[in-house]
């Protein structure tokens, strides 16, 4: 009786959380405007960001100033970021239009390449990162959602995960300054 009790809760509990998926690109289809990573990551940009740890606190802010070209379906954004702590880094991303729809990516704290693809206003990428914390390097997986409010305006909510468990999310307001 033990086990059919425990069977039971154990298929009761797996029910309950695939009931609780996350949102899908495709629920954001028929949303607009239209997201092209080649329109809008074009010329200037200003971004405004915090990074929160697993339970929502609060630990950092930063702001990053974006340069951003394309040639063809080539693409690269060098971004310098300031942190509120005074530390400074630099990230060039090298990206590539494979299709309407999909791009990969590649930067030097990039584990491997970054895929993502758009449907109408919004953009899911996926990669590996590796963030440099007190002289260690820890790997980490991001999931990265882009969302297009207008021509000149981003959102970007990303949760950081290891070994599947959720780490920290980072918020971040995108603003085309020219181009």
């Amino acid at each position: 009786m033990k086990n059919i009790v425990l069977a039971f809760v154990t298929s009761l509990l797996i029910l309950l959380l695939s009931a609780c998926g996350s949102a899908s690109l495709e629920d954001y289809s028929d949303t607009t405007p239209q997201l092209h990573l080649d329109s809008f990551f074009d010329g200037k940009l200003k971004a405004y960001g915090i990074v929160l740890d697993r339970s929502g606190t609060l630990i950092r802010r930063f702001e990053v100033d974006m340069l951003a070209s394309w040639q063809g379906d080539k693409g690269e954004i060098q971004e310098w970021f300031v942190f509120d702590d005074g530390e400074k880094s630099e990230r060039t991303w090298q990206l590539t239009k494979l299709d309407d729809d999909s791009y990969q990516g590649r930067a030097q704290d990039v584990v491997g390449t970054a895929l993502g693809q758009t449907r109408g206003a919004a953009l899911f990428w996926q990669y590996e990162l590796e963030i440099p914390i007190d002289d260690e390097i820890y790997q980490v997986t991001l999931d990265d959602w882009m969302f297009l409010l207008d021509d000149k305006r981003l959102f970007n909510k990303t949760e950081m995960s290891k070994f599947g468990i959720k780490v920290g999310e980072v918020i971040l307001y995108i603003e085309k300054i020219s181009g």
